[in-house]
């Protein structure tokens, strides 16, 4: 039987456990789990040593497009994505204009298919204006899901008081994605401090009580209205386990920073290119993460890559602005984990490729299986590199990990059959389309 790609000897990441097997591509779906020795392709990867993953998905990054190419684009963002192994990015749409209605979607899909090397999926932004045409925005071609900046957000893109966000749960019905930080508190703390507090004083402003205080508010409209929620990087203790009593209604993102970096050492280190919000907090909270990751209470692992110039970024606190590069470094800083024992391969592609498909309504992703999407994420779980600024595509050209040495590197990316990156080299022009989700 011809393929147009065969990817031969690897070891795969199934649903039901790992095993070795031969894969065939055909039509850019996967068309055979068990491809015999004399069946040929188009194309064969030789993949013995490695582990195939089903394609790994980073389901929160801000790709910056349209507004700053300086910093970032839907090009060099999803180069980047492609280079770390992932397939598929949800981008986010704090951009300039925002992305708040039809015609910004249709927008973003067409720069879509133009310019991206892996597929996309567009979050659509609610605010005051749109919130009645949400039901019909959520529903267009590509759209991953509302998000709602409950706090830190600008001009109309955050909607922070408790009518605002049950009008915006009142209007739809897919899972709604929350920034849950309370702009309340926020605002009323904000005259504490003053410029040129150690960065440190990031994580004490916007402290454990500003993120539990705006999930414990929006757990509330959620059960009010019956109306299914994904809290975004959750990052204490205290939310994890809240949020453990609100599985029939909600579920759980956490950051690959928060399950890497500590405070206050990540800033007495960093400096400014340790703050980003929800803040980088202290061992309790780290410990507490791994915990909810080990006991299934964490659905998705993402990056929340949203780079800033590095210049912007060397300012005093609290000039210097929030977020962090990272949808090119979080497949190797993942891996380097598994290495170490925090968790296992399966339960990586639970949270970076099943878990996202599930929280989304992703159908034909997430999972090898026939007639799923030929997406796959091949990785050498022994090499050893160091992660350095000079690897990284983003425009920005900085990341948090610089010099951190990891075990396990993705070799290869494939997006519904195409090798968009093999041996570290993007190859062709851009193939990406906006992923397909349920109704």
């Amino acid at each position: 039987m011809h393929y147009d790609l065969i990817i031969r000897g690897g070891r795969c990441v199934f649903p039901w456990g790992e095993a070795e097997a031969d894969i065939g591509v055909r039509n850019g779906k996967v068309a055979s789990l068990s491809v015999g020795s004399a069946d040929e392709a188009d194309r064969v990867i030789d993949a013995r040593g490695l582990h195939v993953l089903p394609g790994l998905i980073d389901a929160h990054v801000h790709l910056r497009d349209p507004g700053k190419p300086e910093v970032e684009t839907l090009e060099t963002g999803t180069r980047a994505a492609a280079l770390g192994g992932i397939a598929t990015v949800f981008d986010m749409p704090n951009t300039s204009p925002s992305v708040t209605d039809v015609t910004m979607i249709d927008w973003k899909r067409d720069h879509i298919r133009k310019t991206a090397h892996v597929d996309v999926g567009i979050y659509v932004g609610a605010t005051r204006e749109n919130t009645p045409d949400l039901a019909m925005l959520e529903q267009q071609p590509g759209v991953c899901a509302v998000k709602v900046f409950a706090g830190s957000s600008t001009g109309n893109l955050m909607i922070e008081d408790d009518a605002g966000l049950e009008a915006v749960m009142r209007s739809g019905h897919r899972r709604v994605a929350y920034h849950s930080e309370d702009e309340y508190r926020l605002q009323a703390r904000k005259p504490m401090f003053h410029e040129g507090q150690p960065y440190e004083t990031h994580s004490v402003w916007r402290d454990v009580e500003c993120a539990f205080l705006g999930t414990r508010r929006i757990m509330a409209l959620a059960r009010k209205t019956n109306r299914p929620a994904h809290i975004l990087h959750v990052s204490t203790a205290e939310e994890l386990d809240y949020l453990a009593d609100y599985r029939d209604i909600s579920t759980v993102e956490v950051l690959v920073n928060h399950l890497t970096q500590v405070a206050p050492e990540c800033y007495e280190k960093l400096g400014g290119l340790a703050v980003m919000n929800p803040p980088l907090r202290d061992r309790s909270h780290w410990e507490a993460s791994w915990q909810a990751v080990r006991d299934g209470r964490v659905d998705v692992v993402s990056s929340d890559h949203a780079p800033h110039p590095l210049e912007a970024k060397k300012l005093p606190w609290p000039k210097c602005p929030a977020g962090l590069t990272g949808t090119q470094t979080i497949v190797p800083v993942m891996l380097d984990h598994v290495n170490a024992g925090r968790l296992s391969l399966s339960r990586l592609v639970d949270l970076m490729a099943a878990g996202p498909a599930r929280v989304y309504g992703l159908q034909t992703k997430g999972r090898m299986a026939v007639g799923f999407d030929a997406d796959f994420t091949l990785v050498d779980m022994k090499a050893e590199r160091e992660i350095t600024n000079d690897w990284i595509v983003t425009p920005a050209g900085w990341t948090p990990f610089d010099g951190t040495r990891v075990t396990g590197w993705p070799m290869a990316t494939i997006v519904r059959g195409t090798v968009v990156m093999q041996d570290n080299e993007v190859s062709g022009g851009p193939t990406g389309e906006p992923a397909k989700f349920a109704p």
